[in-house]
Formats: C-alpha cells, structure tokens, sequence
C-alpha cells in the first residue's frame, strides 16, 4: 500500500494536468515572448507574421496523424508519438534558449533562421498534440478529460505570469527631449532576458512529459494486475458474471487507465454510429469556440484593451487565463448535458465576443475611454468570454469522451481546424488590411 500512493486518483488528475499543460504551451510562449524579441531580431514587428505562417504550416502534423488514422486505422502508436513530440519540444525549447538571438544571411537579408526553425518544431509539437493528446486521453474515464483542459488552461496561465514577472511591455511617459511640452514613452527594460523566458518553456515541457512518462508506467502497472487477476480468477467459476460485466463497460474503471487491450475493444466500431445530429451539433459549437478563443479574438485583444492603458491590457490578460482553468475545474462538478443549455452558452459568449471585437474596431477611440466603467467592461468581457467558452469546450470533450476513440480523434480536428479558420479570418485583416487601428503610446489619439 506505501507503494501505490502515486496510483491514486488525486496524483493521477495531476499528472494529466501536467501532461495537458504541455500541449499549447509551446506557441502561448513564443506570442507572450514576441515584445521581447523583437527588439533583437531583424525582422522586427513582421515577426508576428513570420510566427503566424509557421503555425498555420505546423498543421501538416495533426493531417499526416488523421491521414494515418483513416488509412491504416489501429497501426498508430499513440504514445510512441506522443513520446516523440514531448522529446522534440525539449530539445527545441532548450536550443531556442541558447540559439534564439543567432541570425544568418538569406537572399542578401539577415534573417533569424535559428528562432523560426524552431519556432516551426515547437508549433508542429503544438498542432499535432490535440489530434493525439485527446484520444491518447480515451484510456482514462471521463472526469481525467476535464482535468486534461484545466491543464491546457495552465499552458496559457503560467507562460502568463512569467511575462508579467519578467515586465514585458512597461512603459513610463516621459517629457520629450525637443522640449516642446510633449511626453514620449520610455520603455522599461526587462527584469530578466529572453533567453531565461525560454528555459522556463524548456522546465514545462519537460515536466509534463515526465508527467506523462509516470502516466504510462501506471497504465501498464494497471494492466499487469489485471493480467495476473485474470489469471487467478480463471479458475473460479464464480468469475463469469464479473468478466462480462468488464467487458460490457471497459472504461467503468473507478479512478485507473484502462489496459491497452480495452483500448482496443472500445476503439470497435460502435453500434450506434458517431455522425449523429448530436454530434454534429457538438462539433460545430467545439470548432466555433476554438475559433474565436484561439484565432479571433487573440489576434485583437491588444485593440481593445490597450486604448485603456497598459494595466487594463495586464489585467485582461491574466484573469482571463486564469477563467480558463477555473472554468475547466467547474465543471469537474457541474456538466451540463443540454443542447439547448450549450447553445444558449455560446450565444452568451458570442454577445461578449462582439463587444470586444467592436471596441477592437473602434480603437484607438472606443467608448467610455479615461472612464472607470470602461475599464470595468473590457476586463469583465474577457473573463466571461474566456470563462464560458472554456467551459463549453471541457463539456463537448468530456460529451464526445462517451461516443468513443475515433470521438476524441475528431474533437481534436475540430479544435485545430477551428483555431486555424479564426487565425487565418484575422490575419489579413489585421496584418495586410490594418483594420484595426493601434493607439499610440503617451498620446492623446482621440484629440481634435
């Protein structure tokens, strides 16, 4: 018994917390990073661009992994996968941190081949986990899903808090040296460098993929006592009834994974097939909210919050990431199963949604600017947003867990398909069409 302590249930859901938070951090690092880096690095601003288009291309990883699963269904080894992503994600985070500031001659330019090479590694690593994190999770009952997504909240939550601590972005308004009474900003240098920033990254991933090295030396503990209970209860005849009520229900397994070979029974085809209207609906609501969470409203929220100031931007930012576990640890307790209730979740959040991409629009000069209640709102919308639609995707997960394998195979298409639909709306329109409009820093942008 002093041995197995860390195969309870509370050391498990931590273990796959850790093990989400490794799916995203990656990408969340490198955008929280990018005031930083660009200040060395020769592209300068255009690197947003740069780091979006490597993104959008890291998607080659989750269409090989579906291709895999459509073509040669059950020849996929999940974690040999996902083992080797977490290795890769290491490696390039701990290269990141010591090659990131090199720089070579392309084409008669100087580029910054090193971060965008890596770059590129860590974003593949982030695409693909979605299309193999999620159904890797189907060994686990459904409560582990939730806590998954309270991990992958901390992705954002933790590279977060480490930009605010290094004060990325603080700025003091300061008299202009012409001497004509105007302020110019001075920014603030850094508490700590880029390359500290980036062993940070490299401590994360190399926690949650310890995390989940520890997860599957408990699945296959679990399935060497089932191996050896088996056995023993061959023998006896009162066994029958409690076989076949294991095989009936292969993830009825309190609190433990379940062995590779119920794995491969649940991945069976069902009776009931998976394209329901149901399902369908689910799918839609899942790709919708990734789309305006991971795409649409990212790509804006410096519009609508840095017309209030630096602190009301600070403030959004790190209690919406903070919505996004609490959110996800809601509903460990309350799920809510209704069509008609999710639906009416998503509404809510889209009205939210709207605001803020009508105060992005309106920027530099949306309403209620130098107001208190202005600052109020803005800050508030984030957080709710962030909060419902965070829930809304922990109940579609935890919903399509029930469904099966192929299930959570397909919530992590949608999840990638709809956060890549969202970036690539924005991306013109916020780098190639300058829709919205940046305020200037120690200037009055709305003054006649």
């Amino acid at each position: 018994m002093a041995e197995s302590w860390w195969k309870g249930a509370v050391v498990t859901h931590l273990l796959v917390a850790l093990f989400g938070m490794g799916s995203w951090v990656s990408v969340n690092s490198l955008w929280l990073e990018l005031p930083v880096v660009v200040n060395v690095l020769p592209e300068g601003w255009n690197l947003p661009a740069y780091l979006s288009v490597l993104i959008a291309l890291g998607n080659v990883g989750p269409i090989a992994v579906t291709l895999v699963h459509h073509f040669a269904p059950g020849r996929l080894n999940e974690r040999l996968v996902i083992h080797v992503a977490q290795a890769l994600a290491v490696v390039a985070s701990a290269f990141l941190a010591i090659f990131w500031g090199q720089t070579l001659v392309v084409a008669g330019d100087l580029h910054s081949v090193a971060y965008l090479l890596l770059a590129f590694i860590l974003a593949l690593v982030c695409c693909t986990s979605n299309v193999t994190f999620l159904p890797f999770m189907f060994r686990y009952p459904p409560e582990y899903i939730r806590t998954f997504f309270v991990g992958q909240g901390l992705s954002a939550l933790f590279p977060c808090m480490m930009a605010l601590a290094q004060g990325v972005g603080k700025l003091e308004c300061r008299n202009s040296t012409s001497g004509n009474g105007t302020l110019e900003p001075h920014y603030l240098k850094e508490n700590f460098p880029a390359e500290n920033f980036f062993w940070f990254l490299f401590v994360m991933l190399g926690v949650s993929g310890l995390s989940f090295l520890v997860l599957t030396q408990q699945s296959a503990d679990q399935s060497e006592q089932k191996r050896k209970a088996g056995c023993s209860a061959a023998s006896s005849s009162s066994s029958k009834d409690s076989v076949e009520a294991e095989e009936s229900h292969p993830l009825q397994n309190g609190s433990l994974p379940v062995s590779e070979d119920q794995v491969e029974i649940a991945k069976e085809p069902p009776c009931a097939p998976f394209w329901t209207l149901r399902n369908i609906y689910l799918l839609v609501l899942l790709g919708v909210s990734n789309a305006l969470t991971n795409g649409v409203l990212p790509s804006v929220q410096s519009f609508s919050c840095l017309p209030y100031g630096s602190m009301t931007f600070h403030l959004s930012a790190v209690l919406g990431n903070i919505a996004n576990p609490v959110a996800c640890f809601m509903a460990m307790f309350v799920l809510c199963r209704s069509s008609a209730g999710l639906g009416a979740m998503a509404v809510f959040g889209g009205v939210f949604a709207t605001y803020l991409l009508a105060l992005a629009a309106l920027s530099p000069c949306p309403p209620l600017l130098g107001n208190t209640v202005g600052v109020a709102l803005v800050v508030i919308s984030w957080i709710v947003f962030t909060g419902l639609f965070s829930y809304l995707k922990v109940v579609v997960g935890s919903l399509l867990h029930e469904a099966g394998h192929a299930a959570l195979l397909w919530c992590g298409v949608v999840i990638q398909a709809g956060s890549l639909i969202g970036a690539l709306i924005m991306f013109p329109l916020v780098s190639v069409y300058h829709t919205f409009q940046r305020a200037q820093d120690c200037v009055d942008n709305c003054s006649l």
